[in-house]
This record gives structure tokens, sequence and C-alpha cells, in this order.
């Protein structure tokens, strides 16, 4: 299914079973794959790969418990030029993702995101809502990357880490920030990193690592909770 106002550019593959939205625009040499969904209004770059059953522009959507209401009035997903997205992904409406990113296979990122150029989202990885991930960042395997948070360039972060942002776990009583990650710090694999806290430029977290407050430029942190081993 392709609406009558959809503008498709030259040399586009498509699967089987595709549908492609109101108001959608595809740019040249792109390939979706079968049973892609495109949602309204998003806008897609040249020389664009989309692997099957993904689903590109979800709206948001919520229930009466939920503390944090997504906004209703979000912009298109937009998608650069050069921009993989793999199998089975969701991506929502209100992100960026900009030339040269890519996402594995089963991969969710929220709205309000916004992914740099040549970027990495592993295989299974879930980043929430309003968070900026720089250039040239890689985010491995299964990691969490929780709302409002702050990843700088060049920055590397291992399988499974898992990051948070409610000091009090849905008590109410604190502003929401996720931890700032700041440019070429390295996070080791299944780390977990506390709400608010900074890791410096350069800085390396060991695996397994608990960081409970912020790291200083080159410096290395290990255990639980996070100690300094070196500068």
């Amino acid at each position: 299914m392709i609406h009558p106002s959809a503008v498709i550019g030259d040399q586009v593959v498509l699967g089987e079973g595709v549908v492609i939205e109101e108001n959608v625009t595809i740019g040249d040499h792109v390939t979706i794959g079968h049973h892609v969904v495109i949602k309204k209004d998003t806008q897609i770059g040249s020389h664009v790969e989309i692997a099957d059953l993904t689903v590109l522009g979800k709206n948001t959507s919520s229930n009466k418990k939920m503390a944090r209401k997504p906004g209703k009035q979000l912009g298109p997903l937009l998608i650069g030029d050069h921009v993989r997205v793999g199998c089975n992904s969701v991506i929502y409406r209100g992100t960026t993702l900009e030339s040269g990113v890519f996402v594995g296979d089963l991969s969710s990122i929220r709205e309000h995101v916004t992914v740099g150029e040549d970027s990495i989202i592993g295989r299974n990885a879930i980043v929430e809502t309003n968070t900026t991930i720089g250039r040239r960042v890689t985010i491995q395997t299964g990691c969490y990357i929780t709302a409002d948070m702050i990843i700088e360039d060049e920055v590397f972060i291992g399988p499974c880490c898992s990051t948070s942002n409610d000091m009090y776990m849905g008590m109410g009583n604190y502003e929401h920030q996720g931890p700032i990650i700041k440019k070429g710090a390295k996070i080791g694999n299944n780390a977990t990193l506390l709400p608010g806290i900074t890791i410096g430029e350069n800085a390396i977290v060991g695996a397994g690592t608990v960081v409970v407050k912020d790291v200083l430029n080159h410096h290395t942190v290990v255990g639980n909770p996070g100690r300094i081993i070196k500068k």
C-alpha cells in the first residue's frame, strides 16, 4: 500500500507487503525490505537500507499509570543519507538519524532522540526519549540508554550497559536526568550508570562497574561502587 501523497525517488526497491503512509518522502537508491511500515510524514534520504519488518515513524502512546505522558505534537522522523536500519526495529516520530547511522536488528529508538553521523546503535539496544547521541558513537548489543541522557562524540558503550534517570524510582520527587557521557569515554560490558552522574572526557568505566558519582576526565573506575584505579 502506497499513499498517493508519498514522494518516492529514483531506483527505489520495495519488498513485499510494504506500507507507505501519507506525506512520506523517500530519496534515491533506497532499499525497503519486506513488510516494512513507514508511517506518515517520515522523511528518508538517499542510499538508505531498511530491513524487513521494521516500523518507521511510530507515534507515541501511554496509559493512566504512566507518569511522563508523551507529547502529542511530534515532528516527523528524519532519516539522513546512507543510513542502515536492521530487521524488526521500531523508530518513533520526532527523532533524527543523521547521515551514516547504523541501527541493528530488534532495536527501539523513541521520540525526541538525535543520533549523530556515523554512529552505531547495536542489536537489541533501546534508546529512550529526549536523548542526544553524538557523532561516531558506538552503543553495542543489548544496551539500555535511558531518557534525558547526553552522549557526546566518539563514546564507546559496551554490551548490556544499563543507565537510569530517576533517583527515587517513580516517586515523582526527582527531576529526571540521565547520565552525561563526555567525548571519548569508554564504558565496559554490563556497567550500570546511575542518574545525573557525569563520565568525563576519555574516562574509562570497567566491565560490571556501578557508577554512583562523577568520573573525572581521563580517570578509570572499576568495581561496585566504582572506585578510581588510575588517572
